[in-house]
């Protein structure tokens, strides 16, 4: 059968009639095909819902995905979860968003289990590994880059980003930074410099008092003696910070996630905690599935669907409860511009993450080979497919380079 024409608007014929078992399945497909990241995920939302089946125009299409690309979570879960919602209402969006994550879920469970039971005790499966950790450290750079390239518009942004990435540094709390972030963002943009100026150096000096005292989130607090027992709660809790504050896609998530489990938390290695990002790169999944990985290692089965849960809950809730005041709100210049500085905030604590990260793999002459190689690629090659390829590209590269 031939494709059908590009749709225009006047042409829309609206989501068919589904029964919530065929909206759920229709989407399970979906989660089937979720390879190469949010890009080729949204691509084959919208050429399939959009410009073959005629689920809305392309207008509405990219009203929706605005407002997605300004609120933290998965943008390609999210679009799932409204595509469902108009066709289905809440329970639509529900069984559509769980439809298009369970693929992803359950292999990433899997893989979880497999690491734990089996662990890295081949030479050959560890040389795999290590070439992967590699790769994802030069994703990361290149999601800095591009995050920044959308995010730091203006020289306020740049400040906000630059003061961020300082409170990384000393270990200032999250919530101080950004929540200092969107003060500074707002008043800036409503051309109120003095005041942005004054609260930026309230900021500053409330940051180093809490680190240097060691309040709770601040650098002096996170030791491993103060180390606490995890609970499932905690998990949650751990994903839900992350799924509230991923402006920007799936690696401005790393930050939070990486504190919780590898500074903060300790029950994770850099090493491992770069596995799990390495494994969520070769899913059909949104990128953010590699909490799962996280959880799993923390609390067994139950912390990673905990943390996942965590994680996906505000992507549901936002659809689910309130799209319609979320699309009205982030309309608003003074909403926008508060969570354009959390998103410039967010740049600068990704990139300080992704630097400290960088030490501890780049150890000899074949991994800055192979950091180097997958770098440039990142640069040059932007097709669907592409963080698949250089991910298991570069386990490729690590099992000739680095046994």
């Amino acid at each position: 059968m031939p494709p059908l024409p590009p749709a225009r608007d006047e042409e829309v014929v609206g989501p068919p009639l589904l029964s919530y078992g065929q909206l759920f399945v229709c989407f399970l497909r979906f989660g089937l095909l979720a390879w190469g990241g949010p890009v080729a995920q949204i691509a084959m939302l919208r050429e399939e819902l959009v410009e073959e089946q005629r689920w809305m125009s392309r207008a509405h299409f990219n009203r929706v995905l605005a407002v997605y690309q300004v609120l933290p979570g998965p943008e390609a879960h999210e679009l799932c979860v409204y595509f469902g919602y108009l066709a289905g209402g809440r329970l639509g969006g529900l069984l559509a968003g769980l439809g298009f994550m369970l693929p992803g879920l359950l292999l990433m469970l899997l893989l979880s289990w497999f690491y734990i039971a089996v662990g890295l005790a081949s030479p050959l499966l560890a040389a795999v590994f290590a070439g992967c950790q590699v790769a994802v450290a030069a994703l990361i750079i290149r999601a800095v880059h591009r995050i920044g390239e959308h995010a730091l518009g203006n020289p306020w942004l740049w400040g906000i980003a630059a003061g961020a990435a300082a409170g990384q540094l000393v270990g200032a709390p999250f919530y101080l930074s950004l929540g200092g972030a969107a003060v500074i963002g707002a008043l800036s943009q409503g051309r109120r410099y003095g005041l942005a100026g004054t609260a930026a150096a309230l900021i500053v000096g409330v940051a180093l008092v809490l680190t240097l005292t060691g309040v709770p989130g601040g650098a002096a607090s996170t030791t491993s003696a103060e180390v606490k027992p995890l609970s499932v709660l905690s998990l949650f809790i751990s994903g839900l910070r992350a799924g509230l504050l991923t402006f920007g896609g799936a690696y401005t998530a790393i930050p939070f996630v990486q504190r919780d489990a590898v500074e903060a938390g300790g029950w994770m290695t850099n090493a491992q905690f770069l596995d799990g990002l390495a494994l969520s790169g070769i899913l059909p999944a949104p990128l953010v599935i590699f909490v799962t990985f996280v959880g799993y290692l923390g609390g067994g089965l139950a912390g990673g669907l905990a943390m996942t849960a965590g994680m996906f809950l505000p992507a549901f809730a936002f659809t689910l409860v309130g799209h319609e005041l979320m699309e009205r709100l982030v309309e608003r210049p003074s909403v926008h511009a508060a969570l354009d500085g959390v998103a410039a905030g967010v740049v600068g604590l990704i990139g300080v993450t992704a630097l400290q990260l960088l030490p501890a793999l780049l150890t000899n002459l074949p991994r800055v080979g192979i950091f180097l190689t997958a770098l440039a690629i990142t640069y040059r090659w932007k097709a669907r497919w592409s963080v698949l390829v250089i991910v298991g590209g570069a386990g490729l590269l690590g099992l000739l380079l680095l046994r």
